[in-house]
C-alpha cells in the first residue's frame, strides 16, 4: 500500500534569532575568509569615525583656547589619514559583501532549483508557477540579507556606536548617562513596528505572486482571451489583485519608516538637551569648551549607527521573512522518495501488469481496482469515455503518482521497489500537451537521449516526419523555437516531441493521445512513424482516433475507473451489446471522430 498524501509542510523556521542560526551553519563556514576581511574593514571604519570625535576635544582645546599651530597641523593630518583609511575600509567591505551576497544568492538558486527536481509531479499541479517563480528569484534575496545585516549591524554599526559611546562618556558621564535613559522607550517601539510588519511583509509576498500569476495565465492563454473577449473581466480581476497588493505594500511602507519620526524625534530632543545643557555650563560656569564639542560630535556620529541599528530588527523581519519561506520549500519532504531496499530496473520483456490499482485525486477516486497487462513487445491501446482514468494509468507508469493501493509491475519487478531513475530511463513518453524548451529544435531533440549523435537526431526526426520542415526553417536544426515552441505550428511541436521520445530508444513507449495536435495528413505520416517505433517495444497508448486504434495489439476498454472489456479491434467490434462497439459505431461516419 502506498499513500498519494499531499507533500509534508515543513516546520515554520520560527524567530529571527533561528533563522540566522541555521543560515550561518549553511554559510559560515564556506565564506569565513570573506567575512574576516570585510568584518576587519568594518571595524576600520567602526574606529576612525571614532577617533574623528575624540580628536576633537584636542582641536577646540589646542586651536582655539591654547593657540598652538604646531599641534593642530599634526591633528588636521591624523584627520585626514582617518578619512583615508575609512574610506578605503569601506570601499574593502562592501566589495566583499557584496561578493558573498551574489555568490550566497547563486548557490540557493541553484540549489532550490534541483530541490524542484525531487519533488513529484503532483506538487506542480498543486502550486501556483508565479508563486514557485517568486521564491526562487525574489526571496532568495532574504539570506544574503539577513547575513549582510548582522555583519554590518555587528561589526560597523554597533562597534561604531559603542566606540562613540564610550567617547561621550569620556568626555561628559551626565550627559551620556541622560541620553542612554531616554533610549529603551524608542526600542521598545520600534519592536511593536517589527511584529506588524512581519504579517503584512508575507502577505504582500502573496499578493505580488497573485499578480504575477494572474498575468502569466493571460499571456500564455492570450489567443482564448482575445477570441472569448475576456479582456474586460480580466483587467477587473488583475486589478482587483493589483489594488490589494499596492495597499499592502503602502502598509509595509508606513510601518519600515514609521521608526523615522520617532528617531529623528528622539535624536532632535537629545541634540538639543545637549546644547542647552552645554551652554549653560560655559557660560555660567567657565567649563573650556573642547571636552562639549567631542561630545557633540561623537552624539552627532552616533546618530547614524543608532538610527541604523534602531531600524535593524525592521530590516531583519523582512529579510527573515523572504528567508523563511525559502526554507519553506527547501524543508518541503519529497513526495515520492526510493525506498532503501530500490534497486534499478533490470528489462527484459518490458511487460507491464497492473494489480488492483486504486488511485483518487485527493478524495476524488479515479481508478478502482484495475487489472490488465500490457505485453512486452506489443502496443496495448486504452480507450474510453473522458474521466475513465487513462491518463491516470499513463501517468502511474513513470510514477508521476503512486497508487492508493495495489502494484504496478514491469517484468515482475514492482515499480515502486526500483529506483526512479531507472525506471524513467527505460520509458519515452510523449504527452498530450506537446512542450519544448528554450533552445534550438536540435537541443528540443537532443533531451531525448544527451549523447545522441546529430546524425541519430536527424534520423528520429525523419521517423516523426519533422526532418523536412526543419531543413525549411531559417537555420535548419539550429532554429531557436521560442517560448514552448512559439514559432512552430501545434502539428510540428508534436513531431518533434514525438523525435524526442524516438531518439531516446527506449524499451516502453507511453503515447498520451500523441496526435491528437495533428491535421489528418500529418496524423498518417506521424503514424507510419509510429509504427516504425514501435516495433519490439511495449507500447501503451490513449487513442481517441479509430486509425489509432484498430492497429493495436490489445485494446483495453475503460469506464469510471474500471476495465469493462479487453481484447482486439474485430474481436470487440462483434459485441452489440459491448462499451467499445458503441464507440466504433459513433466514428463510422467520420473516421476523424474520437472516442
Amino acid at each position: 500500500m502506498r499513500s498519494s498524501d499531499p507533500q509534508q509542510r515543513p516546520v515554520d523556521s520560527g524567530t529571527v534569532t533561528a533563522v540566522l542560526k541555521r543560515i550561518i551553519a549553511e554559510n559560515g563556514r564556506e565564506h569565513i575568509w570573506g567575512y574576516v576581511v570585510a568584518i576587519g574593514c568594518l571595524v576600520l571604519v567602526a574606529l576612525s569615525t571614532a577617533f574623528t570625535a575624540w580628536i576633537m576635544r584636542s582641536i577646540i582645546d589646542e586651536a582655539f583656547a591654547n593657540r598652538r599651530a604646531d599641534v593642530v597641523w599634526i591633528i588636521c593630518l591624523a584627520i585626514f589619514i582617518a578619512f583615508v583609511v575609512r574610506g578605503f575600509a569601506s570601499y574593502g567591505q562592501a566589495v566583499a559583501l557584496s561578493k558573498i551576497g551574489n555568490n550566497i544568492v547563486a548557490r540557493y538558486q541553484s540549489r532550490l532549483y534541483v530541490h524542484l527536481m525531487t519533488l513529484s509531479v503532483g506538487y506542480f499541479n498543486e502550486a501556483r508557477s508565479a508563486r514557485i517563480a517568486a521564491q526562487v528569484s525574489q526571496n532568495v534575496g532574504g539570506i544574503r540579507d539577513v547575513l549582510n545585516l548582522t555583519i554590518t549591524s555587528t561589526a560597523r554599526d554597533l562597534l561604531t556606536f559603542v566606540a562613540l559611546l564610550g567617547v561621550m562618556v569620556y568626555q561628559d558621564p551626565l550627559l551620556s548617562l541622560a541620553v542612554l535613559i531616554l533610549a529603551p522607550p524608542l526600542l521598545l517601539a520600534l519592536r511593536y513596528l517589527s511584529k506588524r510588519l512581519r504579517q503584512a511583509t508575507k502577505e504582500a509576498i502573496d499578493l505580488n505572486s497573485h499578480v504575477l500569476g494572474a498575468m502569466q495565465e493571460t499571456i500564455q492563454g492570450i489567443s482564448i482571451v482575445k477570441a472569448f473577449t475576456m479582456e474586460g473581466q480580466l483587467e477587473e480581476k488583475v486589478n482587483k489583485i493589483i489594488v490589494a497588493a499596492e495597499g499592502r505594500a503602502n502598509k509595509i511602507a508606513r510601518l519600515s519608516e514609521r521608526n523615522a519620526p520617532m528617531t529623528e524625534s528622539f535624536a532632535g530632543f537629545a541634540v538639543a538637551s545637549v546644547l542647552a545643557y552645554a551652554a549653560y555650563r560655559s557660560i555660567y560656569q567657565n567649563v573650556p569648551p573642547g571636552a562639549f564639542f567631542s561630545f557633540v560630535t561623537a552624539l552627532l556620529l552616533a546618530y547614524d549607527p543608532a538610527r541604523r541599528l534602531a531600524k535593524l530588527q525592521v530590516q531583519m523581519e523582512r529579510a527573515a521573512v523572504n528567508a523563511r519561506m525559502i526554507y519553506e520549500l527547501l524543508d518541503m519532504e519529497p513526495r515520492q522518495r526510493d525506498l532503501p531496499d530500490a534497486k534499478p530496473l533490470v528489462v527484459t520483456e518490458a511487460r507491464i501488469e497492473l494489480r488492483h490499482v486504486a488511485f483518487a485525486y485527493g478524495n476524488d477516486n479515479v481508478l478502482d481496482g484495475v487489472d490488465m497487462v500490457a505485453e512486452g513487445g506489443k502496443t496495448t491501446a486504452l480507450v474510453g469515455p473522458s474521466g475513465a482514468g487513462k491518463s491516470t494509468i499513463i501517468n502511474l507508469i513513470p510514477r508521476f503518482y503512486d497508487p492508493k493501493a495495489g502494484q504496478i509491475l514491469i517484468d515482475g519487478q514492482d515499480i515502486a521497489h526500483v529506483t526512479k531513475k531507472s525506471l524513467r530511463e527505460q520509458l519515452a513518453y510523449v504527452s498530450q500537451q506537446p512542450y519544448l524548451f528554450e533552445g534550438s529544435i536540435r537541443d528540443n531533440i537532443r533531451y531525448g537521449r544527451p549523447d545522441a549523435s546529430d546524425a541519430e537526431i536527424e534520423e528520429a526526426a525523419r521517423l516523426a516526419y519533422a526532418h523536412d520542415f526543419i531543413v525549411a526553417q531559417p537555420e535548419g536544426y539550429d532554429t531557436p523555437v521560442g517560448e514552448n515552441g512559439v514559432t512552430l505550428s501545434g502539428g510540428q511541436r508534436q513531431r518533434l516531441s514525438i523525435a524526442r521520445a524516438l531518439v531516446r530508444n527506449a524499451p516502453i513507449l507511453l503515447l498520451d493521445e500523441a496526435t491528437s495536435a495533428l491535421d489528418t495528413e500529418s496524423e498518417a505520416a506521424v503514424q507510419k512513424a509510429l509504427d516504425e517505433a514501435m516495433t519490439g517495444r511495449t507500447v501503451v497508448v490513449i487513442a481517441h482516433r479509430l486509425s489509432t486504434v484498430v492497429r493495436a495489439d490489445k485494446i483495453v476498454v475503460m469506464q469510471q475507473g474500471r476495465v469493462v472489456e479487453e481484447g482486439n479491434h474485430e474481436t470487440l467490434a462483434k459485441r452489440s451489446d459491448g462499451l467499445y462497439a458503441r464507440l466504433n459505431n459513433l466514428q463510422r461516419p467520420a473516421a476523424s471522430e474520437t472516442f
